[in-house]
This record gives structure tokens, C-alpha cells and sequence, in this order.
């Protein structure tokens, strides 16, 4: 399918009424992540995304990155059903910082999805940064940050209860979750629970094996209330998945024996431990802190099963390991200016054990460490001044980090010097709003940030999805990007819309140099020097795009919405698109009222083909993508004050097709799941 080339103006006209969703906007929403503390996004220089609880149990998704799809300017990476990794304007999962309650998720994920170390049903909010957020959080923060925020504590006269039940008939799946808040005095306690049992989702082609898996999280928080601005509170959360596979990842392997492997995780698991102070100011000049410090491991089985042979001949588990500390305060120091300062300190370890099969029979495991005893340590300290003259807005900010990373061995033991490495950065914003009228809000902002290398980019050496083997280089180089961007935005009760066009320059971009003969041998090995690459900086790629959304209430209580997004990016070095870029989107939808207490809804998403694809950089293995429709239609019931039955059809037409940015061997990618039932209950008590 080919939907119509429009121009950028043509699509800025089209959209000047816009939302990217069947969501009811209000006029004033209310966004933490932007700017490190609440603030209305009409007052803010920045593209940013906020989906509260109501709207996140209305779409039904089952992870974050699904949630947000459709979405301008986001798309979903995915090598499996249970995790789908965000892309932010064409950034992934290395590029963009994720968050549980502002505390960033740090590991170096080999296969599945970082977004799906969490429990999407516990979540109260969803909030999303697009673009360079690299002066709040530091490294990694290119694509923007995104931030999952989950229920607190609360000081409550009486014991309150949210629970939630939902079926799906794609994948025969049960969800469950519960939450639960009781305070007494001085002293709150909250504590949650979420189950989930998946099975293996159908297609319209037919059953996708290995899709299903087993997830359990439980979070609780508890509060001492010092006095009337001053708390004190501990917190904790546990997530764990079983048997969870990932069929994009099937690779041929070398020997006919083994035919291909993929790869499972038999357990993996995510565990937050934190401590935390906040004070809230009074008086004229009220000076809020909150200071944290916290531990957070992420512990996986990764294993790689020889479909042929029916067992496993690679066994790994790893634990990424960090301790942060987070201190930030905002200071109204006059009327006009709104000071935030911060720092920021985390130390992440990484010291994985594998053992490889070799042959001929593949029965002998030996080890086989990709790195051992590795470290990554960033330090930073950040200060932002919001400012408010009249009508007009101005956000600035400066930052400087340190990032160093070290190991005591990579590539087995093979190598044991040259492993340490230390640089520096210094990222800055500065953005622009002013409000003609309440429907009319031009903005322009820039922003520096930094990317400094991961772990397994830094030490690891092995396949990656564009069909080389990586070597990796501890002396390569953070990422530096450039954005610029303008944009209007504005609302009144009848129309909420937001346009956007950014322009994206990202230098020394860490990607793979191809090498051959002799320097391809002694950096992959022989077995891998026909396909062999090393990880370097290579000159710089540029991003562009478009983004339009828009909610236009027609009538009392019905709401028709649009949303737009055209994404481009270009490999400067190899005159090529970029490698993995999403498709052009248009989202139509819209949401009223049909009856006393029930609102219905309908989506229809149409995603244009992407024929823009690299060649040279991926060898061949980035295949075109067929265009595809989709239409979701669903009704929500609220029977009772606190009560709601939701019942919801997705994929209505049974469509196949899967997104661009699906893993897996080209034209073999995994299909998307086809038409599906879902019925929900939530409840409040």
C-alpha cells in the first residue's frame, strides 16, 4: 500500500487541528519528565507525550513500547511478543533513557526488549521526552527519555483498592493486577501485584510458535511523614518473566548440525531497591528536594537453542548491576525564575558467565566470557533556569558529565590492558515559547546531549542483526547530537494540537567499520572475517522529520483525532538511508459518547511501505516493508461510579503484516498478532 506523498506544509496544513490516538484531551496537561518537576505542556519548548492510567487501560497494550505505538514520532523494535523496544524519531533502545519512577533502567541487552523489565499494568502515567534530554539524564538521552511512573503512597483517610482483570483471545491471555493503599497517621503503605499468563499469540497466517511466557511483578512503597513538608520513604519492586523466547533472533549457524539457534531467556528478573527523602517548600521562594539512593540489578538467563538438535548449546547468565544516586531541588527564586539543580552518580557492573558447545558433536561446554568484571561509572551535575517573561517562556539548561568505562578482560580472557577509558561532555538546551493566543503557541528549542558507549559496544564481540560479526572497542567514543526544533502548539475546549519539525545531527556515530583480510582476522577471528566489523565512530548521520497531532471535539462529547509522522534519516559516511527507520503514519480516530455511561472508539492506523532502506551498511539484510492498514474499534462501560467493563476488538479486518523495525532474517520477520478479542474490568473499592 502507498499512501499519499505529501509535503511537509501540506501535512502541517492538514494537521493544524491535531492527537495521535482516540484519546480525550484536557487543557492543561501536566508533564514531570520534561522539565524534572510538574509543568503544563503548553508551557513548555519540547515534544513530549503524557498517557495517564485511564488512557493506558483504554488502548490495551500489554508492554511500554506498545502502548506508545502510533504515536508520532515513535515506533516499537521487536524479536519477540513480550517486549517491544520504543524507537524515539528513528533512536533506539541504545539511544533513548528509560525510566521507573526517574530512576533509569541500565543494562546491555544482548536480545528482547529493555522496555520489558516492567509491568505496564501496574503504571499510573506514561510520559515521554522527544529529542536530546541529555541535560536531566545525562548519558543516552539522543532520542529523548521515556518515563514509567508507578502508584505511591499515599496519605488517605481510608484504605482504597485498584484492581484490573483482562482477557485476550489472540494469545488465550490472563492479566491480572491489584494495588493497594493504607495509611494511618504519619505512616502510608502501598503495595501492588500484576500476573500475567500468555500463550503463544495467532497470526492470520496461523499460530506463531515460541510467543508466550509467564510474567509476575510486585511493587510496594512505604511513607513516614516527618512533618507537614518533609517525607521519608523506602520502596521496592520485583519483576520476573519466565520462558520467554525470542523467535526474531533465529540465525542460520555455521553447522549443519545445529541448522539455526535461537534465542530464550528460562528466567530473567528485575529487582529496585530504594531510599528516598523529599521536602516541599512554602513561603514566597519554596525551595523542593528530593534526594534517592538506589540499587538495581537486572538478572537474565540467556541461552541459544539448537532447533535442530532440540537443546541448548550456548548457557549465559549475567547480572547487570547498579547504584545511583539522585539529588535535584527547584528553587522559585523570584517570580520569574524557576531554578533546578541537580547531580547525578551510578556505577553499573556487568560480569556475565557463558559457556559455548563446541563441535564436532556439540556437547562439551567450555567457557567462553565475552568480558569480565566490567564497569561503567557517570557522574553529573546539571542547572536549569525556567523562566517566564509575561507571554514567553524560555527553558535553559547546562549540564557536564563523566563517564568512564573499565574491565578486567574481554574477549575470554584474550585481552587484559587497554580496557580503560574516560571522557567527559557537556550537553545544554535552550527553548522557547510564546503564547499569540491560547490556540496559537509557536516554540523553538536546541539541544546538545551525548551518548557515551554501552558495555557490550565497549567489550563484547559477536553477531549483530545487519548480518556482521562486531568486534567490540573499548576506545571508541561517546555519540554527540545536534537538534533543532520548531513547532506550535495549543488548546482550548474544543481543539488540543501539537505540529513539530526537527532537524538531528548526531556525530561520531558508534556504529561498525567493515574490515577484511588480515585486520578482519585479528579482530573477529577467522571463522567470521568474511562478515566481520569493528565498532568505531564513523562521521555523523542526520535525522529530519515531521510530526503532527490533533483532537477536534466535533460535538458534546465526541472527539475526532489525527496524527502524522514522516521520519528520515540519512548514513552521511555511506550516502544511504539510515539503517532500521520507521515508515511514514497517519492515525485517525475517534472517541464519544453512545450512551449513559458507555463511550466507544475507533483507530485506524495506515503505515505507508518503507523502500528506503540500507544496502551497503546492512548487506542486504534491511528488506523493504509492505504498507499496511489497521483498524481497532472498542467500547468502554461504566456501570457503576467505580466500576468499568471495557470490551475491544484490535486488528479488526484480521490483517497481516509486521512492522518495519521487526528482527529477524528478512521476509522470514515474525507476523503481528491478528484479530483480537479483549475484555477488561477495572475496579476501584
Amino acid at each position: 500500500m502507498n499512501l499519499p506523498r505529501l509535503s511537509p506544509l501540506c501535512v502541517a496544513l492538514l494537521f493544524v487541528f491535531s492527537a495521535a490516538s482516540a484519546q480525550e484531551p484536557t487543557l492543561s496537561v501536566v508533564n514531570v519528565t520534561a522539565k524534572g518537576y510538574s509543568s503544563a505542556d503548553l508551557e513548555t519548548p519540547i515534544s513530549t507525550i503524557t498517557l495517564d492510567a485511564n488512557e493506558i487501560a483504554r488502548r490495551g497494550a500489554a508492554n511500554v513500547g506498545e502502548v506508545l505505538l502510533g504515536e508520532p514520532g515513535i515506533a516499537i523494535s521487536n524479536d519477540s511478543a513480550q517486549g517491544q523496544n520504543p524507537v524515539i524519531r528513528g533512536l533506539g533502545k541504545e539511544s533513548t533513557v528509560l525510566l521507573v519512577n526517574g530512576m533509569r533502567f541500565n543494562s546491555a541487552q544482548p536480545a528482547g526488549a529493555v522496555a520489558s523489565f516492567m509491568t505496564l499494568g501496574l503504571a499510573e502515567r506514561v510520559e515521554v521526552i522527544k529529542g536530546g534530554s541529555s541535560v536531566l539524564y545525562g548519558t543516552g538521552a539522543l532520542g529523548g527519555a521515556i518515563n514509567v511512573l508507578m502508584p505511591q503512597a499515599q496519605f488517605t483517610p481510608d484504605i482504597g483498592l485498584k484492581a484490573g482483570a483482562s482477557y485476550d483471545s489472540v494469545s488465550q491471555g490472563l492479566r491480572g493486577t491489584a494495588v493497594m493503599n493504607a495509611s494511618q497517621g504519619d505512616h502510608a503503605l502501598m503495595l501492588g501485584a500484576s500476573l500475567a499468563r500468555i500463550d503463544d499469540y495467532d497470526s492470520p497466517k496461523g499460530k506463531i510458535e515460541r510467543t508466550g511466557y509467564d510474567s509476575d511483578a510486585f511493587i510496594g512503597q512505604y511513607r513516614l511523614r516527618l512533618d507537614a513538608q518533609q517525607q521519608l520513604r523506602v520502596s521496592a519492586q520485583l519483576h520476573k518473566d519466565e520462558d520467554v523466547w525470542y523467535p526474531g533472533s533465529t540465525r542460520l549457524h555455521p553447522s549443519s548440525l545445529i541448522g539455526n539457534a535461537t534465542v530464550h531467556s528460562p528466567k530473567q528478573e528485575r529487582r529496585l531497591y530504594e531510599l528516598g527523602y523529599n521536602r516541599n517548600g512554602a513561603g514566597e521562594t519554596p525551595l523542593n528536594v528530593d534526594l534517592r539512593v538506589y540499587r538495581q540489578e537486572m538478572e537474565r538467563q540467556i541461552y541459544s537453542y539448537a532447533n535442530k538438535l532440540g537443546r541448548d548449546i550456548v548457557i549465559n547468565q549475567v547480572t547487570f548491576r547498579t547504584d545511583g544516586m539522585d539529588a535535584k531541588a527547584d528553587w522559585l527564586i523570584h517570580p520569574q525564575h524557576l531554578l533546578s539543580f541537580g547531580a547525578n552518580a551510578w556505577q553499573m557492573d556487568g560480569n556475565p558467565d557463558r559457556y559455548m558447545a563446541g563441535g564436532p558433536a556439540f556437547t562439551t561446554f567450555t567457557p567462553n566470557n565475552p568480558f569480565q568484571d566490567a564497569q561503567i561509572r557517570a557522574l553529573g551535575a546539571y542547572l536549569q533556569d525556567d523562566m517566564q517573561f509575561g507571554k514567553l517562556n524560555l527553558l535553559a539548561g547546562l549540564r557536564y558529565d563523566s563517564v568512564k568505562g573499565e574491565a578486567a578482560s574481554m574477549g575470554n580472557g584474550a585481552r587484559t590492558t587497554g580496557l580503560d577509558k574516560k571522557e567527559s561532555a557537556v550537553s545544554g538546551n535552550l527553548g522557547a515559547i510564546y503564547e499569540v493566543t491560547p490556540l496559537l503557541r509557536p516554540y523553538a528549542s536546541m539541544a546538545r546531549a551525548f551518548r557515551a558507549p554501552g558495555m557490550r559496544e565497549r567489550y563484547e564481540s559477536g553477531p549483530k542483526r545487519d548480518g556482521y560479526f562486531y568486534a567490540g572497542s573499548p576506545d571508541v567514543e561517546a555519540e554527540k547530537a545536534d537538534q533543532f526544533e520548531i513547532g506550535l502548539k495549543g488548546a482550548n475546549a474544543g481543539v488540543n494540537y501539537q505540529i513539530s519539525a526537527f532537524h538531528n545531527k548526531i556525530n561520531h556515530y558508534i556504529t561498525g567499520q567493515i574490515l577484511t583480510g588480515a585486520m578482519a582476522s585479528a579482530a573477529c577471528g577467522a571463522a567470521n572475517a568474511g562478515s566481520c566489523k569493528k565498532t568505531v565512530n564513523l562521521g555523523s548521520v542526520t535525522l529530519k522529520g515531521l510530526e503532527a497531532k490533533v483532537a477536534w471535539q466535533v460535538a458534546a462529547g465526541h472527539w475526532l483525532n489525527a496524527g502524522y509522522s514522516r521520519i528520515r534519516g540519512d548514513n552521511n559516511d555511506l550516502n544511504e538511508p539510515l539503517f532500521q527507520m520507521p515508515a511514514d503514519e497517519i492515525l485517525l480516530g475517534w472517541l464519544g459518547t453512545v450512551m449513559p455511561g458507555v463511550k466507544a472508539d475507533f483507530t485506524l492506523r495506515l503505515v505507508d511501505d518503507q523502500n528506503r532502506v540500507a544496502t551497503q551498511f546492512s548487506r542486504g539484510t534491511e528488506n523493504r516493508t509492505d504498507g499496511f492498514v489497521t483498524a481497532d474499534v472498542g467500547a468502554t462501560w461504566q456501570f457503576s461510579k467505580n466500576q468499568s467493563l471495557r470490551l475491544a476488538i484490535k486488528n479488526l479486518a484480521d490483517k497481516t503484516y509486521h512492522e518495519h523495525l521487526t528482527e529477524g532474517i528478512s521476509g522470514t520477520e515474525i507476523k503481528a498478532p491478528g484479530r483480537n478479542l479483549q475484555l477488561a474490568w477495572r475496579g476501584t473499592f
